[in-house]
């Protein structure tokens, strides 16, 4: 009877460890099944005259059978048949009940113990098969995601097609994810009013988390140290598949974020060129009228004596073509700098005589401002190309001459520092902000602060850049309001491209 008392108090969530596995009806089935094999084997035993040992044996086959097939509570109901079956057919006296002859315990005992360890193996065993199932099926729908996230519009919103993949691959009763780049929040599948808002609020407080009382899973997105979304979703998945599926999610939202740079970028990039190719074809066809101005104005003057107004006339017409035939000038070099398969070529230059020519060529500019130059070394050369390295240092002077003070000096300097030569244009005008000392190396960028103190373009010091990366050198600028403003230009002494 203790036996029996055991297994009374043990339940079948501890035997088993899973939930009833069988309806009713089907228990019932499955139980009369096992008795009608005892019944049957019983009948074949008792006519053929077998003992009660292969009886029993049989009899032990057939309960742990029903014990792997069906379950240990159809196992103990066959058992007890088998027990019966044992006691009144083959135990003697025949054909009587003697419950109370110890072989009928012992049987009943090795019966229900079989039952019971072999209903648990298999339970165990059927519940690591299911497991594995489920994560089987669970790597199968990740990978077909992988995959199609490869495949999504990088020209649309991510958010609504990860959101329809995620539901359809995973069958689950609502997606949502919230993008923080965008700022938008895309659903798909049935969510109340009150919860269109749980990825966005799981963004806002950086919480993942699990409610189970609604099925509902959230996980912030993040790459790296930095959180770029949040996904919600509302089904059946464990924990593992929802962090695997906020790791594809994030991967997918950081290459779509890197792609629409890249396209912008492009797109820019695209757009400077196609400008820089207008004004290149502007300047080549403005170039040849202009040096017909410039010659018949100049022919005028040897038609004959003119009057104060007409002389007045031709030094103005001849002002305006000359700034007009640098500009292009300047639009035509541009172009020549951007050409990727310029050659510069490889002059030895002495650094005093390019600042000579530079300032001569200056001159009529810089009336009003005293010029100091200092060159540490008389001697001192460089390899480059001659025509680039005087335009870039026109092009300081030229702004030192529009953008400083009136009755202001102008330095000039120029020295060795290692294996470089730095060359250097100060003048005492306006400071420029900090956020525009990279920017007015830009082409056709101009400073707020200058555009109504003297008219420009913006392409000139976007010149001296080319011209120095050119040569494999870089340029910079420092200004404050105590101090003013110094342009420097660094170049190696070998540098430049090879011809």
């Amino acid at each position: 009877m203790g036996v029996l008392q055991a297994l009374r108090a043990i339940t079948i969530a501890n035997i088993l460890g899973v939930q009833p596995r069988s309806t009713r009806l089907h228990f019932i089935g499955e139980s009369l099944f096992g008795a009608w094999v005892v019944g049957l084997l019983t009948f074949a035993g008792y006519v053929l005259h077998f003992n009660a040992a292969p009886v029993g044996f049989l009899f032990l086959i057939v309960v742990v059978c029903v014990a792997i097939l069906c379950g240990f509570w159809q196992a103990s109901i066959v058992s007890v048949m088998a027990c019966a079956c044992l006691d009144y057919f083959f135990y003697p006296p025949l054909l009587q009940f003697t419950i109370s002859d110890p072989q009928n315990w012992v049987a009943l005992g090795a019966f229900e113990i079989s039952a019971l360890l072999v209903s648990r193996l298999s339970s165990r065993e059927q519940l690591q098969t299911r497991e594995a199932q489920i994560q089987r099926t669970a790597m199968e729908q990740l990978y077909e995601l992988s995959r199609s996230t490869l495949l999504i519009n990088m020209h649309q919103q991510p958010g609504p097609q990860l959101t329809r993949l995620i539901q359809r691959i995973f069958s689950v009763e609502a997606v949502a994810i919230f993008d923080a780049n965008s700022g938008l929040s895309d659903l798909a599948g049935a969510w109340s009013k009150e919860e269109q808002d749980v990825a966005r609020n799981c963004y806002l407080q950086q919480i993942d988390d699990e409610d189970r009382s609604i099925s509902t899973s959230r996980r912030v997105l993040r790459t790296g140290a930095d959180s770029i979304g949040s996904l919600a979703i509302k089904g059946q998945l464990g924990p593992l598949v929802i962090n695997a599926l906020a790791s594809l999610a994030a991967i997918t939202l950081d290459r779509c974020v890197s792609f629409q740079k890249e396209s912008e970028i492009e797109a820019a990039n695209q757009s400077e060129r196609l400008r820089a190719s207008v004004l290149d074809s502007l300047a080549h066809a403005v170039k040849t009228p202009l040096t017909a101005i410039q010659a018949a104005n100049a022919g005028l003057g040897e038609v004959g004596s003119l009057n104060a107004a007409q002389a007045k006339l031709v030094s103005l017409v001849e002002d305006e073509s000359n700034k007009l035939s640098m500009l292009t000038t300047r639009l035509l070099q541009t172009s020549r700098l951007d050409a990727e398969e310029m050659s510069v070529a490889k002059d030895e230059v002495v650094v005093e005589d390019l600042l000579t020519a530079a300032l001569k060529e200056q001159s009529k500019n810089m009336t009003g401002h005293p010029v100091e130059v200092a060159v540490q070394d008389h001697n001192l050369r460089i390899c480059g190309d001659r025509d680039l390295l005087s335009m870039a240092l026109v092009q300081y002077l030229d702004n030192a001459a529009k953008y400083s003070f009136a009755g202001t000096m102008v330095k000039v300097a120029a020295w060795e520092s290692h294996s470089e030569v730095l060359i250097s244009v100060h003048n005492f005008g306006p400071p420029i902000p900090i956020s525009d000392r990279e920017r007015i190396f830009q082409r056709f960028y101009r400073s707020e602060g200058t555009m109504q103190r003297a008219p420009g373009t913006g392409i000139g010091l976007s010149t001296v850049k080319m011209a120095a990366e050119a040569h494999h050198g870089h340029v910079w600028v420092i200004s404050n309001s105590q101090e003013g403003t110094t342009f420097f230009l660094s170049l190696p002494q070998h540098g430049g491209r090879k011809q």
